[in-house]
C-alpha cells in the first residue's frame, strides 16, 4: 500500500471512531439547563461565591457583572473577589462594580489575600482561592452552606446559580463541576481549543466520572460549586496548596474520600474564552498540558502522535496528492478518496460540534497548524514543568 494511501486510510479510520466516541460520550452526556423555578433549595441556607483574581483587568468587569445579573434575587448570596496582589487595576475595576451595583440583596466582599505563608508551597489561585473560603459566614451548619468557585474569565449566564443548586441538592453533591462553552477570539484559540476540547471529552469521560465505583475523576476548574462541609472534609485549597491544576486534584480527593462528585455539560449556560493572545495560550499550556498526563513521556508523547495523525495527517495527505497530480498528471483513486474522506471527517468533527454546542466552524481548515502548535506546546510543557525554567502563570513563577 502506497504510504500517502495508508497516512489518509488510517486518518480516515480514527477521525470516524473519534466522531462516533465525541456522540457517545459528549454528544449524549448530562448537560444542565437553566432551571424554570426560582425557589431557592432547601439544601442550601447560603450561597458564597468567590472569584480569585490575579492581573484581571480585561475580565473582572464583565464577569462581576454577569454575576450580579446572574444571581437570583433574594438569595442568601455573598460575592467575594480576592485580589491577588494584583498589579495592575484589577481591584480598583471591581470596586467600580460594586459601586454601581443596583442590587441591596447581594453582600460584597472585595479583599487582598495577602502574602504567602513563608515556609509553605502555594501555587496558582489555590492561596486566594483558600483565603476566600476561610471568611467568617452568618450561618453556622457547613452542611447548607455553599462554595461556588468562579474563574475571572467565566461569565454565566442567568438560571445557572438555580441550576446548579437544585442539580446538587438534588443528588446529594459534594461537588458539582460545570465544562463551559470555549468561546474563542483570537486566531491562535480557533487552532487549538476545539482540538484540546476534544481530547479533554475523550480523556475525562463524564460518564465515568459520575460513576462513584470509578476513580476517574475530572472537575471544570472555572466553574466548581462545593458543599462547604465536603470542602472542608477534603482540606479544602489548602489541602491541594502545591498543585498547578488543583481542579484536577480537588476532584480526585472528593472521590477519593467517598463523596459525590458530580460533572456536568454547562455548556448553555457558562462562557469561557481563556486566552486572548498567542502569548498567553502558550503559556497556559505548557503550564497544564503536561500535567494534565500525570506527567507521563509517553503519554505526552502519544497525545503529540494522535493530534498530528488526526488533525495534521489528513492536509498532509492532500499537499502529497496534488504534488503528485502536478507532477505526473494522475493519482490512484484509492488514495484520492482516502484524502478526501479524511477531509471531510476533519469538517464533520467541527460540525457536529456546531450542532451539539454551538461551537462556529470557523478556521476548521487551518486544524493542521493547529496540531502542529500543540506539537511544539506538548514538549515546551515538558521542559518546563521538568526543569522550572520559564514555568511561568502570568510572569508568576511556578514550582512543581
Amino acid at each position: 500500500m502506497p504510504l500517502n494511501l495508508w497516512l489518509a486510510s488510517a486518518s480516515s479510520a480514527c477521525l470516524l471512531l473519534l466522531l462516533l466516541a465525541l456522540e457517545l460520550q459528549l454528544g449524549r452526556a448530562p448537560r444542565l439547563r437553566a432551571s424554570d423555578s426560582h425557589e431557592r433549595p432547601d439544601g442550601c441556607s447560603w450561597l458564597r461565591i468567590l472569584v480569585p483574581a490575579y492581573n484581571e483587568h480585561d475580565n473582572i468587569a464583565d464577569c462581576l457583572q454577569a454575576i450580579v445579573a446572574a444571581a437570583p434575587a433574594d438569595w442568601p448570596i455573598e460575592l467575594v473577589v480576592i485580589d491577588d496582589a494584583s498589579s495592575d487595576d484589577t481591584q480598583a475595576l471591581a470596586d467600580a462594580v460594586r459601586e454601581a451595583c443596583p442590587r441591596t440583596d447581594l453582600r460584597w466582599r472585595i479583599v487582598q489575600a495577602g502574602p504567602r505563608p513563608n515556609g509553605e508551597r502555594w501555587s496558582g489561585k489555590n492561596w486566594p482561592a483558600s483565603v476566600g473560603a476561610a471568611l467568617s459566614w452568618p450561618e453556622a451548619d457547613p452542611s447548607s452552606q455553599w462554595l461556588l468557585f468562579l474563574d475571572a474569565d467565566v461569565r454565566l449566564r442567568p438560571g445557572v446559580i438555580e441550576a446548579a443548586l437544585q442539580e446538587a441538592c438534588s443528588q446529594q453533591s459534594d461537588l458539582l463541576t460545570l465544562a463551559p462553552r470555549l468561546e474563542c477570539s483570537c486566531l491562535a484559540e480557533w487552532l487549538v481549543q476545539p482540538i484540546v476540547a476534544t481530547l479533554l471529552g475523550l480523556g475525562f469521560p463524564i460518564r465515568r466520572s459520575n460513576d462513584p465505583d470509578d476513580p476517574t475523576a475530572f472537575a471544570a476548574g472555572p466553574f466548581m460549586l462545593f458543599r462547604h462541609s465536603s470542602y472542608q472534609a477534603i482540606g479544602g485549597h489548602r489541602g491541594v496548596a502545591s498543585e498547578v491544576v488543583e481542579d484536577l486534584a480537588l476532584a480526585r480527593k472528593i472521590k477519593q474520600s467517598q463523596l459525590h462528585l458530580r460533572y456536568l455539560l454547562g455548556v448553555d449556560l457558562v462562557d469561557l474564552q481563556m486566552y486572548r493572545t498567542l502569548a498567553a495560550l502558550w503559556e497556559g499550556w505548557t503550564k497544564n498540558w503536561f500535567l494534565g498526563v500525570d506527567r507521563d513521556v509517553f503519554k505526552a508523547a502519544g497525545s503529540v502522535g494522535v493530534v498530528l495523525l488526526l488533525f495534521a495527517a489528513p492536509w498532509l495527505s492532500a499537499a502529497v496528492l496534488v504534488l503528485q497530480w502536478s507532477l505526473l498528471g494522475s493519482v490512484l483513486m484509492p488514495t484520492l478518496v482516502a484524502v478526501l474522506a479524511s477531509l471531510l471527517l476533519v469538517l464533520a468533527i467541527r460540525l457536529w460540534s456546531a450542532w451539539r454546542f454551538g461551537t462556529p466552524i470557523r478556521y476548521w481548515w487551518l486544524s493542521w497548524l493547529g496540531a502542529l502548535l500543540i506539537a511544539a506546546i506538548v514538549p515546551a510543557s515538558v521542559w518546563k514543568t521538568t526543569t522550572g525554567r520559564g514555568w511561568t502563570w502570568r510572569g508568576r513563577q511556578l514550582e512543581g
